[in-house]
């Protein structure tokens, strides 16, 4: 799922940590950052985190209710 203009950085991170399954951030380099790790959440912040908003990002959740989670999410940022 591609997801655009996230302006609610850390409650998009807080939604990540309520997902039951694995979440992922593909990069641009096709590599895959687990969204639940901490540092996975540090180092992702860094290398796309800017002008206070995250511009797009594509990640992959693997539960259902996990997709739901973050779809509701990103309706009600």
């Amino acid at each position: 799922m591609k997801v655009v203009h996230i302006k609610d950085i850390n409650g998009f991170f807080e939604t990540v940590d309520k997902c039951k399954g694995k979440v992922e951030l593909i990069t641009g380099e096709g590599d895959r950052l687990n969204l639940k790790s901490k540092l996975s959440q540090y180092v992702s912040m860094a290398n796309i985190f800017s002008n206070g908003e995250i511009p797009e990002l594509e990640i992959i959740a693997y539960e259902p209710e996990d997709m739901k989670l973050l779809l509701d999410f990103m309706m009600n940022e």
